[in-house]
């Protein structure tokens, strides 16, 4: 049986790549796509999701137009280093041919509310930005903090240190507060944070391969060897947001440890992912954290990934 999945992404260059690992998966039934913020402005995001949709023939995929701020402010500010690794455009500076497809006229709340009602256990809902909409539908929604499906989230840093701040990884510090609404609720959510995004690697090999399947395989390796430049600065790059959608329906690969999570929102270490003091005794916590990979069963679905 296919997994029913929602990707909610900031699309940039490794959410892109993240979608069309969804989109091409015949293990994945992709139900839609939610927009935020973070990468890059939220239409920005949402129109290189209808790009990439379109690329890989997959114009059955709605997109819908999320969050602009965090749920604390109505402005936000990219970070810096997001230009960089992402380029201005988010998508690595390739111009992609654009899509003829608008974003659906309801809203992202509203369809992750429907969609959250309409399958009540087999669903995940992957995000790859800041919290910021599933935070919203709660808010929305209060009934839906026992929902039963799973919330995958590429976010935060448990044992290796933040990539915006010592603490801080730049998903969970972009809404530290939605974040925090997320984790405290009873639906099951895991992390997929930077220690183990970080074990698994993207290569100009992957490149190559994927450069060789046709149009959509050369657009989305220039992406990546963009990427690449602007990371490590070596022939390879860290393997984020493809890990979570890969968790959701590969869990075997990973590690996870169990345990009541919660994010600190003010302070020097704002936005650091900390398990809950408060509920150390409690029996079974509804979140998990992603510790360890088998990533080179990650970096062999990548390189497959147009076959």
């Amino acid at each position: 049986m296919k997994t029913h999945m929602i990707l909610d992404l900031d699309t940039g260059v490794d959410d892109s790549i993240a979608l069309v690992y969804a989109a091409l998966n015949p293990m994945i039934d992709l139900l839609g796509v939610t927009g935020t913020f973070g990468n890059v402005q939220t239409p920005v995001g949402v129109q290189n999701a209808l790009n990439i949709l379109s690329l890989v023939g997959r114009e059955d995929v709605p997109v819908f137009t999320g969050a602009l701020s965090s749920i604390s402010s109505d402005v936000f500010n990219r970070h810096e280093v997001s230009a960089l690794i992402h380029g201005e455009n988010g998508v690595g500076q390739v111009t992609l041919p654009v899509s003829k497809r608008s974003a659906e006229s309801e809203s992202a709340v509203d369809f992750l509310i429907r969609m959250m009602k309409k399958y009540t256990d087999n669903l995940v809902i992957v995000t790859t930005g800041p919290l910021t909409n599933m935070a919203k539908v709660l808010m929305k929604e209060p009934s839906l903090k026992q929902w039963k499906g799973r919330v995958v989230s590429m976010g935060g840093a448990l044992t290796v240190r933040g990539n915006v701040s010592h603490f801080a990884e730049a998903n969970i510090s972009q809404d530290p507060k939605a974040a925090k609404m997320v984790f405290e609720s009873d639906i099951d959510t895991t992390i997929v944070p930077l220690d183990v995004t970080m074990r698994s690697r993207l290569t100009e090999k992957h490149a190559e391969v994927w450069k060789a399947s046709g149009e959509a395989g050369t657009y989305l390796a220039k992406m990546l060897q963009y990427y690449i430049k602007n990371t490590l600065g070596t022939d390879e790059t860290y393997v984020h947001d493809p890990s979570a959608v890969m968790y959701g329906i590969h869990p075997e690969y990973f590690t996870v440890l169990t345990s009541a999570i919660t994010v600190e929102i003010e302070g020097v270490d704002e936005g650091r992912i900390v398990v809950d003091q408060t509920r150390l005794r409690e029996a079974n916590p509804t979140s998990k954290t992603c510790i360890q990979v088998q990533s080179e069963k990650v970096e062999a679905q990548l390189m497959e990934l147009f076959n």
